[in-house]
């Protein structure tokens, strides 16, 4: 009885402070957060679109257009510079700033609904490019990248940017906006505020002090989650899809990289829509699993391929293809998208800015050395190459269940407190 009463009076509790957090009107409050997200992952589109045509089609361009390096092909490569410099500051900004507007329970959701806008260019991408030229991509591109410039004229700042800055009334009034007017927002205030007091003690971290014992948890998830997400081949495969399906005994690599782009959509958003409810821990380890899997069975692919049975060379295709979706899905459920939502989550608002450009850079390097290095790879030995992925991809899974906290429905406060050797004193 004791027990049951207990458990009552505890769902009571949670219940009235999720009413609290909902406001009086039962949630209205969301399509604020919801018009906010949409808003600040509309660039991310663009990011998704460039991966989808501008690499691969780059010599086309050239060609099209009557360009050489001697000529005017520098308009080109600014355009695309400028591209690329854009989506850098996205890839971090973007999650951070939803993970600071919204409720801890749909934090994780709102978030990788970044990677599913990436993962929607890159699909369109592919499937419009078999209809249309590069110049209708291009401008189609345009479109979102208005959508956000004129689109952050109209959502509010992130509060806990303003409390940070010491602006205080509109720190209160951004909250206000995002959690509704009848929303109880005193808990969330004082928690923001205590912990920005604490904050402000210590100084902002430049890239050195990263390196500080105090920050050794962070930084060590932050950057292996991100060392682990590329080095687990990610941009080889996509980059050389087409490649990877000829090498495996396909007539052409259009029907592997259609099957991928098909994939890719539906895996991301039932990522998004888990998030929030089996937690991070299990969503990345079933992805690194799943990643694993795709690697081994592909590497098997090129090992059956060296053999002189004839029933063993009519399954490679059919093995190959198998492993790059398994693959392309598996790392679509978690391990595409729940890094960022991390990174967001557990850096302290004075080492956000350095720590998300380390980690930011770490990211994009690691993608350049895989790219860069991956048709070298496979010419060295198709099956090793797989192989090793598969072992990262094995790592990834023991690096999370061990150092990887869980931060499902815990605010950014209480994360980072529990990650960072600095304390939040009681009031």
């Amino acid at each position: 009885m004791e027990i049951g009463r207990d458990g009552g009076e505890d769902g009571n509790r949670e219940a009235l402070l999720a009413k609290d957090e909902q406001g009086e009107d039962g949630g209205s409050y969301i399509w604020v957060v919801v018009i906010s997200t949409l808003v600040a992952v509309s660039g991310s589109y663009v990011f998704g679109s460039a991966v989808g045509y501008s690499s691969p089609a780059e010599l086309g361009i050239m060609n099209d257009l009557g360009l050489s390096l001697a000529q005017a092909a520098w308009l080109l490569n600014l355009g695309r510079l400028s591209v690329g410099y854009g989506i850098g500051l996205l890839s971090y900004v973007v999650p951070v700033y939803i993970a600071e507007i919204t409720p801890k329970n749909l934090r994780g959701g709102f978030t990788t609904v970044n990677q599913l806008m990436i993962c929607c260019g890159v699909s369109l991408t592919f499937l419009l490019g078999t209809v249309v030229r590069w110049r209708i991509l291009a401008l189609i591109g345009i479109i979102p990248c208005l959508v956000q410039l004129l689109g952050l004229f109209f959502i509010p700042e992130s509060p806990r940017w303003l409390a940070k800055m010491g602006k205080q009334n509109e720190f209160e009034s951004a909250l206000r906006i995002l959690r509704g007017k009848d929303a109880d927002i005193s808990h969330e205030v004082d928690e923001i505020r205590d912990y920005m007091e604490t904050i402000q003690s210590l100084q902002e971290a430049r890239i050195l002090d990263l390196f500080q014992r105090k920050y050794a948890h962070s930084v060590i998830v932050g950057v292996g989650l991100m060392v682990l997400q590329q080095f687990g081949g990610v941009n080889g495969i996509a980059f050389y899809a087409s490649a990877i399906f000829v090498s495996a005994g396909f007539s052409s690599g259009s029907i592997g990289t259609i099957a991928m782009a098909a994939v890719q959509i539906p895996m991301t958003t039932l990522g998004v829509l888990l998030m929030d409810k089996s937690g991070r821990r299990p969503l990345l380890m079933v992805s690194a699993a799943g990643t694993c899997l795709g690697c081994f069975l592909v590497g098997v692919s090129f090992v059956l391929k060296v053999r002189d049975h004839e029933w063993l060379k009519a399954l490679i295709p059919s093995v190959a293809l198998v492993g790059v979706l398994v693959y392309t899905g598996s790392f679509s459920l978690g391990m595409g998208g729940i890094p960022w939502v991390i990174m967001s989550e557990i850096f302290p608002i004075n080492m956000k800015g350095s720590a998300g450009s380390l980690v930011t850079l770490v990211n994009w390097l690691g993608s350049w050395i895989i790219s860069y290095t991956f048709n070298f790879l496979l010419n060295w030995s198709s099956a090793g190459t797989f192989f090793i992925f598969a072992s990262i991809c094995g790592v990834t899974v023991l690096f999370v269940a061990k150092l990887v906290p869980e931060t499902k429905n815990r605010t950014l406060e209480e994360i980072q407190a529990s990650m960072n050797s600095f304390s939040i004193e009681p009031k």
